[in-house]
């Protein structure tokens, strides 16, 4: 059976000449080993859920201001299909975009976007990184509005909303995902 869904190498392909400033190549790592966590939860293919993640930041870095106005045309171009591009459009939904999240995997996406940010920013804080990070520890920074103030709790609530899922239980599904990957994402804590 051919698999036309976008594979991990093919994204990271892709992003390559799109995607240089080092935040947000750390940023689409986190979404994307977090976004394979969740295929693993909801029985989908890690490596497509990884590739969706890898991507979804795909012109924000060219067009900041023009988020996700960039996207469809080049990867349609570049052969991505239809279903992966509505999936990358997704998680724009209610900011700068229209298509509403309808799969688990655009839902995971969505959700996943903003709450890694705050994952990773607890993970940074800790002596040993994500490799010791609890649910409790990021429950209570969560609920601290003054830590990691830019990432949107109310954007990271509606997605568990859609998914059926409680927050603390997202957050420990992407805490593993990427605890995984600790040393990639830079999460070992000693500084490094």
């Amino acid at each position: 059976m051919e698999n036309n869904h976008l594979t991990l190498a093919r994204a990271r392909e892709l992003n390559a000449g799109m995607v240089t400033e080092d935040h947000l190549l750390l940023h689409e790592l986190n979404v994307c080993y977090a976004m394979g966590a969740m295929a693993q939860h909801f029985g989908g293919d890690v490596e497509h859920w990884q590739a969706i993640g890898m991507l979804h930041d795909y012109d924000y870095e060219r067009y900041p201001e023009e988020h996700l106005q960039h996207t469809a045309e080049p990867l349609r171009a570049a052969g991505v299909s239809e279903e992966d591009i509505r999936a990358i459009l997704s998680h724009g939904y209610g900011i700068c975009s229209d298509v509403e999240p309808l799969t688990d995997l655009e839902k995971s996406l969505f959700t996943v976007d903003e709450l890694t940010g705050i994952i990773q920013a607890c993970a940074r804080m800790r002596p040993n990184g994500i490799l010791d990070l609890e649910v409790k520890s990021f429950m209570k920074k969560f609920k601290d509005k003054h830590f990691a103030a830019k990432c949107d709790r109310e954007l990271i609530l509606k997605g568990c909303a859609m998914l059926n899922m409680e927050l603390r239980d997202v957050a420990e599904i992407c805490i593993a995902g990427m605890r995984e990957h600790a040393a990639e994402l830079q999460l070992t804590g000693g500084g490094g």
